[in-house]
């Protein structure tokens, strides 16, 4: 069985917006391109696990986000960096028509990481999620993931309410050295 770690986009890979579905709005948190590059040096899985509820809301469309998410691949392909699987929940409670019901991948659900660990048989237990929310953070306690939350996007808000996150950086790269450090130590 593989590790991964599995990342939120929003806020953890790029700088919040909220909404976020055009290429020309897309911005890198610094040091992200080097974080996913250093993951994938080590053969860690990088998985991205990001609720997309702007599809439910009718704000934009599926193939919005895949063509937002072609975009970031091609932006890292270029400083030697990858993806290697997208997932999103397009789902949310108040969304409109067969988007506006109930999942297990709208995290703090775990459904996402589940369904990555069953389509590419990755060991939940010996994974981590790394995502600036409280949300990211229970769907990786829920899964049985290690979790870190980093402190780009909502992270500084949500700090002082978390007790059950196995650490907190103040952005991916800062996380990701810690977090290799450790696993070359398992």
């Amino acid at each position: 069985m593989k590790r991964a770690v599995f990342l939120d986009r929003d806020g953890t890979i790029n700088v919040e917006k909220e909404y976020l579905y055009r290429a020309e709005d897309f911005e890198f948190i610094p040091g992200v391109p080097e974080a996913v590059r250093a993951l994938n040096d080590s053969g860690v899985m990088v998985v991205v696990v990001t609720n997309q509820s702007g599809i439910a809301r009718g704000y934009y469309t599926e193939d919005d986000v895949e063509n937002l998410h072609r975009h970031i691949a091609g932006e890292l392909k270029k400083q030697g960096a990858h993806i290697d699987a997208w997932l999103y929940c397009p789902h949310h409670p108040s969304g409109r028509g067969s988007y506006a019901l109930p999942c297990d991948c709208r995290k703090p659900l775990p459904g996402m990481l589940r369904e990555a660990a069953l389509r590419y048989n990755i060991d939940l237990e010996q994974s981590v999620m790394i995502g600036d929310k409280h949300a990211d953070i229970e769907a990786g306690l829920a899964a049985g993931c290690r979790t870190i939350l980093v402190r780009t996007g909502y992270g500084s808000h949500d700090e002082q309410f978390l007790e059950s996150c196995t650490a907190v950086h103040d952005d991916l790269l800062s996380a990701v050295k810690d977090l290799l450090s450790a696993f070359n130590q398992i």
